[in-house]
């Protein structure tokens, strides 16, 4: 569409101003036009018509009108006529409540044919007789114009044009002081020429082409932003700036979001998950969950089972009890083999694992040592189990490491059964062991609990189909049930050094099936499966849910109780097995610090085991024996004093290394390190005393032993003071004005409100004050106010009891 050229002076002229003025106008909001013959374009116009419109107020509405029923008067083109009725038509409500973007932007060629004829008459007479008729002769051509003819084709009815109105819904009075401001404004200018018709038209073309395209952009934009808006990742933690960063907004933007929502947080200050997550919603970002996978959640397989992939396993069973109860002798005769003589002295020294078949039915067998030195490898057995058998001697009766058995099985909350041994003997009293049992909830069922109890003969072979039968209706309630079409997981039983064969473990597999040839890690080791062999000896390709196998292949010793896992990628499982190493060196790097007489009382405070390692050295041995005598007659219930070595001649690098490896102090009596040992020392944090009277090296570590013993406190009162006068002070408090009774109160004290002798409150000293100043202290017989911190409901001939915590000395 092409659009007529208009130039400063013809917009001068219709506006009756001077061109001077038209381009100061312009000037204001942009760049000044050069010349008066210069072209205007559509934005210039509409910032000349628009100035001049907000310059020139009408009145009433009514003006809006005046002009309207002239116009059936100028009837040139029969074209022009429906378009015309038609706006003609239209009552005056809808005219004055339509908004600008209906009225405003009319199509151009509705506009050409039913407003530009009416005006083109009325214009020519007031042209001609107007101060300047040399405007219209140039008026007339453009009149006449084919271009202007040929848009009667493009007739567009806005009746059927849908606008979406509810982008104005807020704007309704602006639409409509505009509306008229835009009709006063074409009445007031309406004579003043064809010109100023043309400059109508053009800033209605130019309005409608902007609000369009401004339209357009607005859809474009929100399509776009609705598509597809900005997908932010954000893990539990995050800075200010890296999220601004990952949401591609500035920081300034977030940290006004966050201070909007309470939140005060600097560019480098880290967020939580939330919070984050709720700033980039306020900002129109699509929020992830960034899950950080580790190499452990790579390689190891950890998905839950469907209840179709799972099968019936067979129940893994802990033998547990006493020492010399029968455990071992009970599994003997239920495997029908012999290993108890093949053990030292009759006792366990390791947990063995073994499979027995009953009936076509497989249970396996879990042996723990029973003494006490074998507590924690006794609650690894109970960690894997399904069934724990506590075996007890009829003759015997419940023991200490019966006691802990149960304790182990409750905490696993695994099904106990209890096998009495021993039946076989004429001191055998079952119902004292039932009695026994009760007490720590183990009730039989011939008494009314649910705890099956077996009595057997481990050394006859009595009873022990009993308790196989037992087992296996217990593992039937249990539903046991396993994967085995996946890679194996379960436990290390047990592992040792093998001389011939290298690191050897003994495996249970508790889900999946364990292949020969699969990659295992376990805790800190992995290998290759090379040899799996079964609990009966034989080599072995597979083996399944609650199967226990011994495998060779692994690079390292494991820690029995580790977990085991087959693995797909041994690159990943060497780079998990060397992090897991690196963190146990950094656990024991904090818990290795270096041991002073300084120190020595808040290191030993940590644990609950209190020792302190020395190391002698003295001039001649009988010196050093002595020492070493008589320090380690300090030793007290509380403190054990350990000489770790004692030894004749210079303190030396090698005593320095062990000291520096076992945390000990070193005492040096009559001797002194020589230089290799004194820079050792120094590198190291090696704690070196030196004495020449043997006497000051027992004083001296009795005062470091001293502060290694729990502190004891007593409380001491330091005075009373008596409420006279109660003061209410907005910014303080209650304040209580006092007469110190007896004693004295200081300002560190601790103060109890007593009331009636009865305790109301007990707690600190907020302030204390004689007249004006601030108290340190106040003796007895002077008044000072005081305040209580935290508490205000203080009373009249309320006292306060000032008390202080004073250490003891051991």
């Amino acid at each position: 569409m092409s659009f007529i050229k208009y130039r400063v002076k013809e917009v001068a002229a219709d506006f009756g101003i001077t061109p001077k003025e038209v381009s100061e106008i312009i000037g204001k909001f942009g760049e000044k036009p050069k010349s008066n013959t210069q072209v205007l374009s559509d934005s210039e116009l509409n910032v000349v018509f628009d100035y001049m419109t907000q310059k020139n107020q009408i009145k009433s509405i009514e003006q809006v009108f005046a002009v309207k029923p002239a116009a059936p008067k100028a009837e040139p083109k029969p074209a022009a006529a429906p378009a015309q009725n038609q706006q003609q038509g239209r009552p005056q409500g809808q005219n004055q409540n339509r908004p600008q973007g209906q009225q405003g932007n009319r199509p151009q060629n509705q506009n050409n044919q039913g407003n530009r004829p009416q005006n083109n008459n009325q214009g020519r007479p007031q042209n001609n007789n107007g101060p300047k008729p040399q405007n219209a002769p140039q008026q007339q051509p453009a009149k006449a114009a084919e271009p202007e003819r040929k848009r009667e084709r493009r007739v567009v009815d806005t009746s059927a044009v849908q606008v979406n109105t509810s982008r104005f819904d807020d704007v309704d009075n602006l639409v409509s002081e505009k509306v008229q401001n835009f009709q006063g404004g074409k009445q007031r200018i309406g004579g003043k020429g064809a010109k100023q018709q043309k400059q109508q038209q053009n800033n209605k073309k130019g309005s409608k082409s902007r609000n369009e395209e401004q339209e357009k952009m607005r859809r474009l934009q929100m399509e776009v932003a609705r598509k597809a808006p900005t997908v932010v990742k954000i893990p539990d933690e995050i800075t200010v700036g890296e999220l601004a960063s990952r949401m591609k907004k500035t920081a300034a933007e977030v940290i006004k979001c966050l201070m909007k929502n309470g939140v005060m947080a600097a560019l480098n200050q880290t967020i939580d998950f939330d919070t984050a997550e709720f700033v980039a919603t306020e900002l129109g970002c699509k929020v992830e969950k960034e899950v950080t996978v580790t190499i452990e959640e790579k390689i190891i397989d950890d998905h839950v089972d469907s209840a179709e992939e799972l099968e019936t396993r067979a129940p893994v069973v802990v033998v547990m009890g006493h020492v010399d109860h029968g455990k071992t002798s009970t599994l003997d005769a239920i495997r029908k083999t012999s290993v108890t003589a093949g053990e030292a002295g009759g006792i366990t020294q390791h947990i063995g694992a073994y499979t027995v078949d009953v009936n076509g039915q497989m249970i396996t067998f879990l042996d723990t040592p029973g003494h006490a030195a074998f507590t924690s490898m006794r609650a690894r057995g109970a960690k894997s189990t399904d069934i724990a058998i506590l075996v007890v001697a009829a003759d015997d009766g419940i023991m200490p490491q019966t006691i802990e058995s149960i304790n182990h099985a409750k905490a696993a909350e695994v099904p106990i059964i209890v096998a009495i041994n021993k039946m076989d003997k004429p001191t055998a009293n079952p119902d004292k062991i039932k009695e026994q049992l009760t007490k720590y909830d183990l009730i039989c069922e011939e008494w009314g609990g649910d705890t099956i109890i077996v009595p057997i003969s481990a050394k006859k072979g009595t009873g022990l189909e009993d308790l196989l039968e037992m087992v296996l209706l217990t593992a039937e309630v249990l539903e046991l049930k396993a994967n085995p079409n996946r890679r194996a997981k379960g436990t290390v039983i047990e592992a040792r050094m093998d001389k011939n064969r290298g690191p050897v473990a003994t495996l249970l597999v508790q889900n999946g099936t364990l292949k020969q040839g699969d990659i295992v890690i376990a805790g800190t080791s992995v290998g290759r499966v090379r040899v799996m062999t079964n609990d009966k000896g034989r080599t072995v390709k597979t083996a399944g849910p609650s199967i226990p196998v011994e495998i060779t292949g692994l690079a390292e010793v494991p820690a029995p109780g580790d977990e085991f896992n087959a693995v797909t990628d041994e690159r990943m499982a060497r780079e998990l097995v060397e992090q897991r190493k690196q963190a146990q060196k950094d656990a024991a790097a904090k818990m290795m610090q270096k041991v002073t007489l300084d120190n020595l009382f808040s290191r030993m405070q940590e644990g609950e085991m209190k020792t302190l390692n020395l190391i002698v050295k003295a001039d001649v041995q009988g010196s050093a024996e002595a020492v070493k005598a008589s320090l380690e007659k300090i030793t007290n219930e509380e403190v054990r004093v350990k000489v770790i070595h004692a030894g004749v001649g210079a303190i030396n690098e090698s005593d320095v290394l062990l000291a520096s490896t076992s945390g000990a102090i070193i005492v040096g009596f009559n001797v002194r390190p020589d230089a290799a040992a004194q820079a050792s020392g120094h590198r190291a944090n090696v704690d070196m005393r030196f004495y020449r009277v043997i006497y000051d090296a027992i004083d001296e570590i009795e005062a470091a032993m001293k502060g290694m013993l729990a502190p004891k406190f007593e409380e001491v009162v330091l005075g009373h003071a008596e409420v006279r006068m109660t003061y209410k002070v907005s910014a303080v408090g209650t304040v209580a004005g006092c007469m110190v009774k007896d004693g004295k109160v200081t300002r560190d004290a601790q103060v109890r409100v007593l009331r009636d002798n009865i305790v109301i409150y007990e707690g600190e000293i907020g302030s204390l004050q004689r007249f004006k100043d601030q108290a340190k202290e106040v003796t007895a017989g002077y008044e000072c106010g005081m305040t209580v911190a935290g508490y205000n409901d203080i009373k009249e001939f309320d006292i306060f009891e000032c008390f202080a915590m004073q250490e003891v000395k051991r």
